[in-house]
């Protein structure tokens, strides 16, 4: 899998529809359907404002859930299943990393590079650990035929218990 370049400092009004014409797209909008292309998605209108959202706020843990809440109060109009479906598509082909926490929960990524994650149990916030401060003396091996290609390691946090 290659790495993608990650657009940093990047913030533009989101708004879902045509341009007028004789408007030139953003630097930033230009980025994000290159970026978009490069993955080998077409550069929809619903991608390009969740793009926005996702990549416009620097390095960052999104639900589809928290997602979807952004993009309404941002006045964009789009289902869940849209936000779902798209958050998706971007896992798969390199630019987000998809994090399974628990049963149905997953959070997506903005960073795609290997790394470990705190996850609060209270907050349902994620919290990237330090890279190099998880360390293995070894691995199990894989099942035949398989091979290991990563090691995600969450760890549980909840406040500290008075007394």
């Amino acid at each position: 899998m290659t790495h993608q370049p990650m657009i940093t400092n990047f913030r533009a009004p989101i708004q879902l529809g045509k341009r007028p014409s004789n408007t030139p797209p953003s630097r930033g909008e230009e980025e994000l359907k290159a970026k978009l292309r490069g993955a080998g998605l077409r550069p929809t209108v619903q991608r390009i404002a969740l793009s926005k959202l996702l990549y416009g706020n620097g390095d960052r843990h999104v639900s589809a859930e928290a997602l979807h809440a952004e993009a309404r109060e941002a006045g964009l109009q789009m289902s869940l299943s849209t936000v779902y479906n798209t958050l998706n598509q971007f896992a798969d082909v390199g630019l987000l990393r998809e994090i399974a926490v628990q049963g149905p929960r997953t959070y997506f990524h903005t960073r795609t590079s290997p790394h470990h994650h705190f996850m609060d149990e209270v907050s349902k916030k994620m919290f990237d650990v330090v890279d190099g401060s998880v360390q293995f003396a070894s691995l199990p091996p894989p099942p035949e035929g398989m091979e290991i290609v990563g090691c995600d390691v969450i760890i549980r946090l909840r406040p500290k218990r008075k007394g």
